[in-house]
């Protein structure tokens, strides 16, 4: 937000707009790529998050797809194909995300520019 100029946000203040008008209608939609990013980031991060549910979870019906995916695993035997399809389902969420807040990094490139 630091880096959008101070000539778009005065310009928004001469036309009459309050603060949280420029906030809204100004500065929110030229951080929407970055925000978009920082969501899909944030939702594989947490939907992925296998570390943490390997300590603090003793019982599997409550850990997420990444961890039961590693109980997969036996002692002399792991079925590859199952293994297969279960990380095929834990990465169809994280695509689903991404697929739905594409539209906004593009949208992002040239929302901002400026002419000069």
């Amino acid at each position: 937000m630091k880096t959008i100029t101070k000539e778009i946000t005065e310009s928004a203040l001469v036309d009459g707009a309050n603060v949280l008008r420029i906030w809204w209608s100004v500065i929110l939609p030229l951080c929407r790529p970055a925000l978009a990013a920082m969501a899909t980031l944030l939702f594989t991060f947490m939907f992925n998050d296998f570390f943490w549910a390997l300590i603090l979870l003793k019982s599997g019906d409550k850990r997420p797809i990444t961890s039961a995916l590693n109980n997969l695993h036996g002692a002399f035997f792991t079925n590859y194909n199952l293994l297969a399809a279960g990380s095929m389902l834990a990465a169809v969420p994280p695509i689903i995300v991404f697929i739905a807040l594409q539209k906004h990094f593009v949208r992002g490139l040239t929302l901002g520019a400026t002419k000069g």
